[in-house]
């Protein structure tokens, strides 16, 4: 088992599967501007970025050269502001915890286990998804893509983390599934963690080459000591 002073759980394709809401409200803008609407199969694999760039591609992918003809940046405004006031419907209302998300956090944080919350999703979404799914206790804290001047895969965010929590970077341990997340903690210094599913576009997540590839989310409890003392506090 490894000693970890903390866990920073990435939130989509890791905690919970938020793909079917997002790529509906995809949809809902694109049929809302007389635009094609994509598989959700492809939205999937758009996921990570963060809205803004989800629907970028999305506006990328539309047919007969649509994306050559139009200012995209100029588009995106407008489209975005659709974007929030269709997912203020559509967040938490089909997304589903991952096998095993619930029964291994109740048992880290009985544990004492200090965990955080570290997502390119924006904080309004975040919050919302968190409620929806009773998750908001596990975290201290819990970083949005919005939250810091800077998202993943910057270091800033997970060095507020680990600062919150006064924890120490060689004892820290980033859980996520993409490429993305494997960045983030390569630039931050820290174990990158894989879970085997959620959204890393067509490419395999173990071709991160992380530190470890979880087989389910519950080897966690194999692989990290319980905690002595009881979790940090942290500060606001």
């Amino acid at each position: 088992m490894r000693d970890v002073d903390l866990l920073i759980f990435d939130l989509d394709g890791t905690l919970v599967d938020t793909a079917s809401e997002i790529a509906d409200t995809v949809n809902d803008v694109l049929s809302e501007a007389g635009l094609s609407a994509q598989e959700p199969a492809r939205i999937r694999g758009w996921i990570g970025h963060g809205a803004r760039t989800t629907l970028r591609r999305a506006l990328l992918a539309q047919p007969d050269n649509y994306a050559d003809r139009i200012d995209i940046d100029a588009l995106l405004g407008p489209l975005m502001r659709r974007f929030d006031f269709f997912h203020t419907r559509r967040c938490g209302t089909s997304s589903e915890l991952f096998p095993g998300v619930r029964e291994t956090l109740d048992a880290l944080r009985g544990r004492g286990q200090c965990m955080a919350l570290l997502t390119n999703k924006e904080a309004r979404f975040t919050a919302q998804v968190l409620r929806r799914h009773e998750l908001r206790g596990y975290f201290g804290p819990a970083i949005s893509g919005d939250s810091l001047d800077q998202r993943k895969p910057s270091a800033i965010p997970v060095k507020h983390c680990v600062d919150w929590h006064g924890a120490r970077a060689e004892r820290t341990v980033l859980i996520g599934d993409s490429g993305v997340d494997a960045q983030t903690a390569r630039n931050a210094g820290i174990a990158f963690w894989a879970v085997p599913y959620g959204y890393n576009g067509v490419t395999p997540v173990e071709h991160t080459k992380p530190d470890r590839l979880l087989s389910h989310f519950g080897e966690l409890l194999q692989l990290i000591a319980p905690r002595v003392s009881a979790p940090s506090t942290g500060a606001a």
